[in-house]
């Protein structure tokens, strides 16, 4: 990208810390496959700078209004955001860089500790005030005190008319339909509470600091069942078991969860088969038929 947004970057930084900033080095660094991330140092601080076109400014609005809604709570340790913006070359966001490495068996066991607590933080409805996206796809958020309708035309229902759009009309649509008909059934007497949640968890966005704190960013923010982030957490490889065991003697999960977590997890596959294509129409496929068999 051109080097335009790099003066108003240091100006945010600057407004942000309330001392003039510039920088002096900075370098590419990864960060996924949606934005260009670097790492910037100036005046013997770092800071971690993501970039994208300039129609994404709101995507990163709402990331740093997600990062400052966890870390509001003061239950687990997120990337505190400094600025935001955008101009005709790109959009930006400003974090705080924290070096990070891979978390080990005490700060997992802290992670699901401190997952829970944040899991404790409710609101008086599903949803979020504003939307935001889940990777690079917009995320619906509007209120509502119904969780499965929530879950059925905010999630699933969004996913798949995205996915239909995208030319997967046949047998994908025809049995996505047939799910969204029947979804109250796969619930029960399951009435969770709206918790605070991180919305994208899964093992490329926890770490720890070198001090061993767990560390959690790149959220997809919105208040539901605290079941969706723990089933994520399962989708892509699992935590490992401490991680679990950790969060369960902090919040005991609620019977019928290992019903509903590919009903969870399906969104997320529909997800990536929106932005990515390949098998995940054939394993999205596979979830659905395996949803529906149990209503038989």
């Amino acid at each position: 990208m051109a080097d335009s947004p790099w003066s108003e970057i240091e100006r945010a930084i600057g407004a942000a810390t309330g001392t003039p900033f510039a920088i002096t080095s900075r370098a590419g660094v990864g960060g996924g496959c949606i934005n260009e991330c670097h790492l910037v140092h100036g005046r013997g601080q770092s800071y971690f700078v993501k970039l994208n076109a300039p129609e994404r400014r709101e995507m990163f609005a709402a990331e740093a209004a997600g990062l400052e809604e966890i870390g509001r709570t003061r239950t687990i340790r997120v990337p505190r955001p400094v600025g935001h913006g955008a101009n005709r070359e790109a959009s930006w966001i400003v974090l705080e860089h924290l070096p990070l490495e891979p978390a080990t068996g005490e700060a997992w066991c802290a992670l699901g500790t401190r997952l829970a607590r944040l899991h404790r933080v409710t609101a008086a409805a599903h949803g979020w005030e504003r939307d935001n996206t889940i990777g690079a796809t917009p995320q619906v958020n509007t209120p509502t005190t119904d969780w499965i309708a929530f879950w059925r035309e905010r999630r699933l229902g969004f996913q798949l008319t995205l996915a239909q759009l995208n030319g997967r009309d046949g047998r994908l649509a025809d049995r996505g339909a047939r799910l969204l008909e029947r979804l109250p059934a796969l619930f029960g007497g399951h009435r969770p509470a709206p918790s605070l949640l991180h919305g994208d968890l899964w093992s490329g966005n926890a770490a720890m600091t070198a001090s061993g704190e767990p560390v959690i960013y790149d959220p997809a923010v919105y208040y539901g069942d605290r079941e969706t982030d723990l089933a994520m957490t399962e989708l892509f490889g699992g935590f490992p078991r401490q991680f679990y065991d950790a969060y369960r003697v902090e919040y005991p999960l609620d019977p019928g969860y290992e019903s509903r977590k590919p009903l969870y997890n399906l969104y997320h596959v529909l997800n990536h088969l929106n932005l990515f294509g390949g098998g995940y129409g054939a394993q999205a496929e596979r979830m659905i038929d395996g949803l529906l068999a149990t209503l038989k």
